[in-house]
């Protein structure tokens, strides 16, 4: 490895992420963090493709005959949480730590992933080819980010090979998230019969709901899967239409987060729920499916190789919509997603890059590097 050149590419990605934290890029409005990704890939010689905010480039000696790995992050941000001390979009390094909304999740493994991919941009003799693509609307699992760029027949076509994999950048500490729950948000109804509070009339909806609710706490689906655990059912939200205070309401709306398994399909999960409940259901999405890759695929082998521990990961991330065989793997703790005056520790940048190309090297043994 050319330690002089892995130095000069990780203090150049840590710019990079000093630079995305100063730009606001909520989902949906990412253009200004898409154009600086752009400008940073174009100013190294790199050609660069755009579909809306997600930006991707191929390494330069692309061989169409070869199987690709996707190198995939995201760059768009939550909302700043209530809760911050600090300037948001003031990055600054205190004890090592480098503060920031979108540090940790998941700028440090947007630009390590980069970094990866420009040390490996201009080699020869690669047995896989390399794809690296930043993109939008990941934490709404919005249809403009990964998902838009599958649907594009020449982005597509660079992952025909059946054995190309992906790698997507999260926060895992550097460790192997081999696999990870899908979503299932479900909207629910409990109908009633309006009445006046007052007197003894109406059907109250809230109470066919409360019903409904306690059900979804404690029931456990039976069948459990070895990595993800249980199936894991939350009720978010509940409304009625009621403004006024004494009129018995006749609907009752509660929205029900459900985290889902390999062990179970959505339709099953809605079937079960509509066995229990007295309520009507109706799913916003079923595309949010699990994802997975074989412990004993080269990568995860790799992974190991170099010190790294599998796990099932409950949250989610864009690994559910990409068709190919993924781990999530980046630096940073999990737990400083979303948080008040989010951090990275800046020696978990410098390590992740090393970690990636070393990930990278072990896995295909890539060669004349």
């Amino acid at each position: 490895m050319n330690s002089q050149f892995v130095n000069i590419i990780a203090n150049d990605a840590l710019l990079l992420l000093k630079q995305l934290i100063t730009i606001p890029s909520l989902s949906r409005k990412e253009d200004r963090t898409a154009d600086a990704i752009e400008f940073f890939l174009r100013s190294r010689n790199i050609q660069v493709n755009r579909v809306v905010n997600n930006i991707w480039c191929i390494n330069k000696y692309f061989d169409p005959a070869l199987p690709s790995i996707l190198l995939n992050s995201h760059h768009d941000t939550v909302p700043q949480n209530s809760k911050y001390t600090n300037d948001p979009y003031l990055p600054k390094i205190e004890e090592g730590k480098l503060y920031g909304l979108g540090s940790t999740d998941a700028g440090a493994s947007l630009v390590s992933l980069m970094a990866a991919f420009i040390y490996f941009y201009e080699q020869q003799s690669l047995r896989y080819n390399l794809v690296f693509a930043a993109t939008a609307e990941e934490e709404i699992s919005g249809s403009n980010g990964i998902e838009k760029l599958f649907l594009k027949e020449d982005f597509k076509a660079l992952f025909t090979h059946g054995d190309s994999f992906a790698i997507v950048g999260e926060p895992t500490q550097l460790e192997l998230a081999i696999a990870e729950k899908g979503l299932l948000v479900l909207d629910c109804t409990a109908h009633g019969k309006a009445g006046h509070a007052a007197r003894n009339e109406g059907e109250n909806a809230i109470y066919k709901a409360m019903q409904a609710i306690e059900w979804i706490a404690s029931f456990r689906l039976p069948k459990i899967s070895p990595l993800l655990g249980e199936i894991k059912m939350t009720v978010t939200s509940i409304e009625t239409e009621n403004k006024a205070h004494n009129v018995v309401p006749a609907t009752c709306k509660f929205v029900v987060d459900v985290r889902v398994t390999e062990m179970y399909n959505h339709a099953e999960i809605i079937d079960i729920i509509k066995q229990h409940t007295d309520v009507d259901i109706t799913a916003r999405s079923t595309r949010l499916k699990p994802s997975s890759i074989s412990p004993d695929h080269p990568l995860v082998k790799a992974g190991i190789l170099l010190g790294k521990k599998t796990y099932g990961s409950p949250t989610l991330s864009d690994q559910a919509l990409i068709p190919l065989p993924s781990l999530k793997c980046g630096p940073g703790n999990s737990e400083q997603s979303h948080s008040a005056d989010e951090f990275v520790e800046v020696k978990a940048v410098k390590e992740a890059v090393s970690f990636y190309i070393d990930l990278l090297r072990v896995t295909v043994g890539i060669i004349n590097y």
